[in-house]
């Protein structure tokens, strides 16, 4: 939901290193205010990675920031998005429409490709989602009625020219950069890494500070598949890192150990709470394992990462999903 008493931000660019730019892209959200799409030099144009949100003035911010740099959408030759999330993927079609280039990307985009193509479908499926995940019929029914017709902040839906998948390379001035699977915030999600100069391009994966988000129902365990990409970048060592959102930092290892430390500190936090109350819904665990009320403005955000909580901890054998009947929500329970 937008935040009306915020200032928005304007599309800025900036160099990052030589040859490398940060185009630093504004978005609607609370708390997430901007996301960072990459241009890096290539031949005679660049490699643009990333696209921002699709949304009214969305074009103009992307040519302000490019601008700034002294570059154009015109000279796009590659567009690759990390994942199919509507702020990094958002203008691709906009983006490959103008300047005539390929989009490379990951295959495993359906969470986007089912939203985009439908999003009435989709949000009764979110819905139906909260339903049995025990949320209450008038905050669904306030939630259907508010996201009904809003869009989903993709311009149109377009498939990849190419699969990004290990063994397929980015080449640019700065030298090839190697796709490295990992998924967990999303299914589609990708990071590149140039070898020789240890830069890595994270996309959501490692962020300028910890959030995290899964994509619930895409895929079988989403936070062991992130686990499983945190070992997967921590091997690369990687000296520098080029985020989706917020600064780029340095501390590639420091992000990668507070990443992992809260993902099981929430895990161990949910298997407590389910210790002590269970069985539970999971919507009724989101309160008690965040301590803190469910609102309008996390209730959607808390609940997927919730599940997919759950859900892990099911793989484990440390909880078990109660199916519910007669129309009563699903509840968990520990083993």
């Amino acid at each position: 939901m937008p935040d009306h008493t915020r200032k928005r931000e304007v599309g800025r660019g900036e160099r990052a290193l030589p040859g490398l730019w940060r185009l630093r892209l504004p978005l609607p959200w609370p708390g997430v205010p901007h996301c960072n799409a990459w241009a890096i030099g290539a031949g005679s144009g660049i490699v643009l990675v990333d696209t921002g949100m699709h949304e009214p003035g969305s074009e103009a911010h992307l040519d302000r920031a490019l601008s700034q740099v002294n570059l154009k959408v015109e000279t796009v030759r590659l567009l690759v998005c990390t994942h199919a999330h509507s702020d990094h993927y958002g203008q691709a079609a906009t983006i490959v429409r103008r300047a005539g280039c390929e989009l490379w990307m990951h295959p495993d985009h359906e969470h986007m490709r089912a939203a985009a193509t439908d999003p009435e479908a989709a949000l009764t499926q979110r819905i139906e989602v909260a339903r049995q995940s025990g949320v209450p019929e008038a905050p669904l029914e306030a939630y259907r009625e508010a996201a009904s017709g809003r869009g989903y902040g993709v311009a149109e839906y377009v498939p990849p020219d190419r699969d990004l998948l290990p063994g397929v390379q980015v080449q640019t001035d700065l030298g090839a950069w190697d796709v490295i699977e990992t998924p967990g915030h999303a299914p589609s999600h990708i990071c590149l890494f140039q070898p020789e100069k240890r830069l890595l391009i994270s996309g959501d994966h490692l962020l300028g500070r910890v959030s995290l988000f899964y994509d619930y129902g895409w895929s079988p365990d989403p936070v062991g598949e992130f686990l499983g990409s945190l070992e997967r970048v921590e091997a690369l060592d990687a000296r520098l890192c080029l985020a989706g959102h917020g600064r780029t930092f340095a501390d590639v290892q420091s992000h990668i150990d507070a990443n992992r430390t809260l993902v099981h500190e929430r895990l161990e936090k949910v298997a407590a709470v389910l210790t002590g109350s269970g069985p539970l819904t999971a919507f009724a665990v989101v309160p008690l394992a965040y301590e803190a009320p469910v609102t309008q403005m996390n209730a959607n955000w808390w609940l997927s990462e919730t599940l997919c909580y759950l859900t892990h901890l099911e793989v484990l054998g440390r909880v078990a999903r109660l199916p519910g009947e007669g129309g009563e929500p699903e509840r968990w329970t520990p083993v």
